[in-house]
């Protein structure tokens, strides 16, 4: 979940190169029950440090501003 300063200083990465490194961070889980997606999530949001969940929320806060944007600019936009 962290992002390094090279990662963040290096724009000229292409989009499938991101998409390869995000794959290579990703964390899953296949719950069996409610419960057991309930436990999982809490362990692993325990076992991440304060920056990364820090970090985790700023991402999503981003990606909540940009769907808003995008619904905004769409309800904008004359249809056809």
């Amino acid at each position: 979940m962290e992002v390094s300063a090279a990662q963040t200083s290096d724009q000229s990465q292409t989009p499938e190169s991101r998409a390869v490194e995000r794959r290579l961070r990703m964390v899953a889980h296949r719950a069996q029950s409610f419960e057991d997606a309930e436990r999982w999530d809490l362990d692993f949001w325990q076992s991440c440090t304060p920056a990364q969940r820090l970090s985790a929320f700023a991402a999503l806060r981003r990606d909540v501003e940009l769907v808003r944007a995008a619904r905004l600019a769409s309800a904008d936009r004359p249809r056809d």
